[in-house]
């Protein structure tokens, strides 16, 4: 894969949030990805919980997950809460979801109309829910904020409904059922201990990304389903030296390697960033370059890149 000088382009615009808070960190053209959380589940890393956005033409179209300090970020780049065309959940853990409640709170002071589509993983356990009821048992009459359950009407004082749409999380099959005139959407259920998890894929404005969620490649779909992606944004959470629980939930950087390498990813971004591969990132580099020439990015709160 051949490293071209366009990519250098990209690493030049990669400038966290806080490093000029009366400019816009991302371009106003083509397509950009912005990290709003690169962080996991601890409170010890000074990092926030993942969160992704992404822009095209200077408006953020897609939400995938929104972890602690989600709805911080989003202010800080200037995002609109009317621009966007879907949320997309990868999973249900707290630190992938616990700023959804803030945005939705957040987005009674704007003007957006259209219905707001929220997309995250079905159920076939008693411990997570699917989606559907994860929404309701957070807005909805009997939920924990139920002051907002307005918004799950067509009367709501939000000025739009919120509307939520489980995904298959079993199987291999590929699911591509949301589309507008930006945005196409597929997910596909990746394996992450016993938690109904999806990777996403973004096609926007000529351009790929895929976003893995946290897994541990034990169906082996990603390589197929990140083919030839502009970005594959992949969970760094366990080193190479991981075992025994750890290796249940997460793949390792080698595993990450093989995945960019026989997907042909053009950029592999590396998030969820845990204590555990923090300092450690030239042996995570090592692993994976065993496998694959292409750019690695360890990623950060805020920083963006165009495509």
């Amino acid at each position: 894969m051949l490293r071209t000088a366009a990519c250098f382009v990209c690493l030049a615009f990669a400038l966290p949030s806080w490093a000029a808070d009366d400019e816009a960190v991302c371009g106003d053209n083509g397509v950009w990805l912005q990290i709003l959380g690169a962080g996991g589940p601890e409170i010890t890393d000074g990092q926030g919980g993942p969160g992704y956005l992404i822009w095209l033409d200077g408006k953020a179209r897609v939400l995938i997950d929104a972890g602690a300090g989600a709805s911080v970020e989003f202010d800080r780049a200037r995002a609109r809460i009317e621009d966007l065309e879907v949320i997309a959940l990868t999973h249900l853990h707290t630190d992938h979801t616990v700023d959804l409640p803030a945005i939705i709170q957040g987005s009674y002071f704007e003007s957006r109309e259209e219905p707001l589509i929220i997309l995250g993983p079905d159920s076939n356990n008693e411990i997570y829910p699917d989606t559907e009821t994860f929404i309701d048992r957070l807005f909805g009459p009997q939920g924990a904020y139920s002051y907002l359950q307005d918004v799950l009407t067509y009367n709501s004082d939000s000025g739009y409904r919120l509307r939520a749409r489980n995904v298959p999380a079993t199987g291999k099959r590929r699911w591509a059922r949301f589309g507008t005139e930006n945005v196409r959407m597929a997910a596909i259920p990746v394996n992450h201990a016993d938690v109904p998890t999806l990777a996403w894929r973004v096609e926007i404005g000529g351009k790929s990304i895929v976003v893995t969620g946290d897994f541990n490649n034990q169906k082996n779909v990603m390589p197929e389903f990140a083919k030839d992606a502009d970005f594959l944004v992949a969970t760094h959470a366990i080193p190479e030296i991981a075992r025994g629980t750890q290796r249940e939930l997460y793949a390792l950087p080698s595993q990450l390697g093989r995945i960019a390498k026989q997907a042909e990813v053009r950029m592999l971004v590396l998030s969820h960033r845990m204590s555990r591969t923090r300092g450690r990132e030239s042996q995570s580099r090592e692993q994976i370059e065993e496998n694959y020439d292409g750019y690695i990015l360890f990623a950060n709160d805020g920083e963006c890149w165009g495509l």
